[in-house]
């Protein structure tokens, strides 16, 4: 299997690249920091009059027609660079809409496309396991619905025009959209490891109408699943960014620190570390990349995007403490850059669940030859 970039795709990456590095930056993202802004709005605008914001949207939608090898190719740059964007939360509900949503629905899309609304993804839960499954109701109402529950860690929650939202129904589970503010629907701000605005929703009998519901009824369970698993795989190829330039930078580091008279990083035992936190990042590129193209094919494997899952929580994980410990004492200086790396990978290997519990899914998956979803 060949995953060379084609001329198309390396542009795409050139002109992420051109972007985000000129609005990002060490400095700049210490000021952001102190600024108290949940996102960077004029980068927004920016991604916006570009065009990537329409990135995975089709072409009748006004977007680029482009998959989720593609939108990897933005997001790792996003990794790269921790430009404070929604990015994934937005251009899945945008594609969540644009493939499964109805007229009124899409009405939301153009706005996506201008940078002047913010979406969000309503998934998780306290003490859920599987997204797939919510505990959060949706009891069907005359000719409307009514949800009940609580979503936990909702990215951009508070900033948010609208919400996709699942949630579990008679006939199983289906996405919802919610707009910000209706009647019942009660927001309270909270921070992810990294400082990334989440919020916790409390559903007290929200009221919506009968279109809210995305998808026909046979359709609804299979729309979630498809939610879940191109939001996993979106996390974990954002995380190869923020991976492969946590070692990038401790490479950089090490090879200009003098210790004992020559280079920290001519030592062998700080190869051998650099060394297996290279093949880490490289594991988290190739199972990113294959369970992306194979929801772009159209024929996800649970199992593979339960391993991109895990080795982008395993591998991220150790190769961002690998660049804390190579950079001594100063990777612990919270004004030095590397520890916001750091910060990043454990907020993504949270959001994707940790890795032992996928550990454990993809040993069942294997020893059973199930193809059912896994969380």
């Amino acid at each position: 299997m060949d995953f060379t970039l084609t001329d198309d795709q390396q542009s795409l990456r050139d002109l992420a690249v051109r972007i985000l590095d000129d609005a990002t930056g060490d400095d700049a993202i210490r000021a952001f920091a102190d600024s108290g802004r949940p996102y960077d709005d004029g980068l927004w605008k920016t991604l916006a009059e570009t065009g990537l914001l329409g990135l995975n949207l089709s072409e009748d939608a006004g977007g680029l027609g482009l998959g989720m090898i593609d939108l990897g190719l933005l997001l790792e740059e996003q990794g790269r660079t921790l430009a404070p964007l929604p990015l994934t939360p937005v251009l899945l509900a945008a594609w969540a809409i644009d493939a499964h949503g109805h007229a009124a629905h899409k009405d939301w899309l153009p706005r996506i496309l201008s940078g002047d609304a913010i979406l969000t993804l309503a998934i998780e839960e306290v003490g859920g396991i599987d997204p797939c499954d919510p505990a959060v109701l949706a009891d069907a109402d005359g000719n409307g619905w009514r949800l009940s529950g609580v979503k936990v860690a909702v990215p951009y929650g508070v900033e948010a025009q609208a919400l996709l939202v699942t949630a579990r129904t008679a006939d199983g589970p289906a996405l919802f959209l919610v707009e910000a503010g209706a009647d019942g629907l009660f927001v309270d701000p909270q921070r992810s490891t990294n400082g990334e605005p989440q919020a916790m929703l409390r559903f007290d009998n929200v009221r919506l109408s009968g279109d809210a519901v995305l998808g026909a009824v046979g359709d609804r369970a299979a729309i979630v699943t498809a939610l879940v698993q191109r939001a996993q795989v979106a996390l974990s190829q954002r995380q190869v960014g923020v991976a492969a330039e946590a070692l990038r930078r401790t490479a950089e580091y090490s090879s200009a620190r003098i210790q004992f008279g020559k280079p920290l990083g001519s030592m062998q035992a700080v190869q051998q570390r650099a060394a297996d936190a290279f093949i880490d990042v490289e594991a988290m590129r190739s199972t990113a990349l294959l369970a992306a193209w194979q929801i772009d094919e159209g024929t996800p494997q649970p199992a593979d995007v339960a391993t991109a899952k895990y080795w982008a929580a395993i591998g991220g994980h150790r190769v961002v403490h690998a660049a804390q410990h190579l950079h001594g004492g100063i990777g612990a200086d919270v004004t030095f850059p590397i520890h916001r790396y750091f910060l990043t990978a454990t907020a993504i290997g949270e959001a994707l669940g940790g890795a032992a519990p996928m550990l454990a899914a993809i040993g069942d998956a294997v020893a059973s030859g199930s193809t059912e979803p896994l969380a």
